[in-house]
């Protein structure tokens, strides 16, 4: 039987050869594909909408392009990887010499077998994308070049996945799928949203978790104008009294499939509750892991941020955006990410989900003094564990700090006792009628 990290793997395979752009039938057909794990709503958003500052654009799609010599031998061939054409390039079919070309070809000379990824998404424009050995193997001379695209009024598209909780507030998980072979930005991330949807499923979590798979930039934003109200009701008028306040917390997965330690980019906010839980669970981890501050840059943590929004959400990675040399390239293929990696990125998710969905304040309803513990079965429930000491010192931490101020992970953190014993110290206490949320 195939492990978490395993099935994870097959779907970044399935995943890998599509063309995505930050519209078109790549994108639909990537959700169709994550569609069959968990089942999405899927939004078509129409061309020309606006949506806070920007425009929904054209809708781009591709069927073909090359680069063809004299003999008709394809010296780039879409078809071999989509990378080779410049995102969003307008359609062309011409002949030029390789003089008049070269403006239109993007290498890395620094890295000679590598192929970047570049788009052109709101300039017109066309080119493509090669190794700087292939332009340098290409004799002066004459090319046919062909960009079989189109760029017309249609739509934008996203999808979202629900797991109902026990409360409407919601904890959302965004991922961009926006990029095209490109395995570990952000296929990977992909994966880890979709198997740790069905994972939170298998439970009923306290908080309703949203998962949102859009493009990046665009798609975010698309999003967040289209859920305005339900957010923090930045449209009165139109807003449900109800629904404002909605978003508790949130999460961005991109990167989450490299071999290199774990970081966590924290909200703009710095001190929200979801920042606080994944550097508790990270430190009570043991990994390797990295913590940086908010930079209005990166993924779309920084749509989410935004000052009008101010949503309490940071980004989970592995080597973050940028922070390694197969960024954007070629070379974020199949082979630079792993089962492993992923596996590993998906449990801390959970556990920090866990965290999240657990911590509460609770109130004291025997404040003077230490109430008794034994003449409740408190002590004879813990006879014979070989952790009794440390669920006795939880149950009396989480007396002492059940003021209706502290919350579970402000117990943790101040005893020092793992989460865990304190979320179970609590649950014996509340079951004992002696604490309330």
């Amino acid at each position: 039987m195939a492990t978490a990290g395993e099935e994870m793997y097959a779907l970044v395979e399935r995943l890998y050869p599509l063309c995505r752009s930050i519209t078109g039938d790549g994108v639909r057909a990537t959700l169709d594909i994550v569609g069959e794990y968990v089942p999405l709503q899927m939004h078509e958003v129409p061309t020309g909408t606006h949506v806070l500052d920007w425009t929904v654009p054209q809708e781009w799609n591709i069927r073909d392009a090359y680069i063809a010599d004299t003999a008709g031998n394809r010296v780039v061939d879409f078809a071999a990887s989509s990378l080779h054409v410049l995102g969003y390039s307008v359609p062309v079919s011409a002949t030029m010499p390789l003089s008049e070309l070269r403006g239109h070809l993007h290498t890395l000379p620094e890295h000679p077998s590598w192929v970047p990824y570049r788009t052109s998404y709101y300039k017109p424009e066309w080119g493509f994308c090669l190794a700087q050995e292939t332009l340098d193997a290409m004799p002066d001379g004459e090319y046919e070049v062909r960009i079989d695209s189109t760029l017309a009024d249609g739509h934008l598209t996203y999808a979202e996945h629900v797991v109902p909780g026990q409360v409407a507030d919601e904890v959302i998980v965004s991922c961009h799928v926006c990029h095209p072979s490109l395995a570990n930005d952000n296929l990977a991330g992909i994966a880890v949203a979709t198997f740790l949807a069905r994972a939170l499923a298998e439970r009923t979590p306290y908080y309703t978790y949203r998962f949102i798979f859009a493009p990046g930039t665009i798609g975010a934003i698309t999003w967040l104008a289209r859920n305005a109200e339900r957010i923090n009701g930045v449209s009165p008028a139109r807003a449900e009294p109800r629904a404002r306040g909605r978003v508790k917390h949130g999460l961005v997965l991109a990167c989450a499939g490299d071999r290199g330690q774990l970081t966590y980019k924290q909200s703009r906010r710095g001190d929200a509750e979801i920042d606080r839980v994944m550097r508790h669970v990270l430190a009570a981890s043991e990994r390797l892991y990295h913590i940086t501050e908010f930079t209005p840059y990166g993924y779309d943590e920084r749509q989410f941020c935004s000052p009008g929004f101010n949503l309490g959400v940071g980004s989970l990675s592995r080597t973050p955006y940028a922070g390694y040399p197969e960024y954007h390239t070629s070379a974020d293929n199949l082979d630079f990410v792993s089962p492993e990696a992923m596996a590993d990125t998906l449990a801390v998710c959970r556990e920090a989900f866990a965290v999240l969905d657990r911590n509460r304040r609770f109130l004291n309803l025997s404040p003077y003094g230490e109430p008794q513990l034994g003449r409740r079965g408190l002590y004879d429930a813990l006879g014979g564990r070989s952790d009794t000491k440390q669920a006795q010192m939880a149950m009396l931490w989480v007396l002492s700090l059940s003021d209706g101020e502290h919350s579970l992970l402000d117990v943790a953190e101040r005893s020092g006792l793992p989460f865990s014993a304190v979320a179970a110290a609590a649950d014996a206490l509340h079951g004992a009628e002696l604490i309330k949320a």
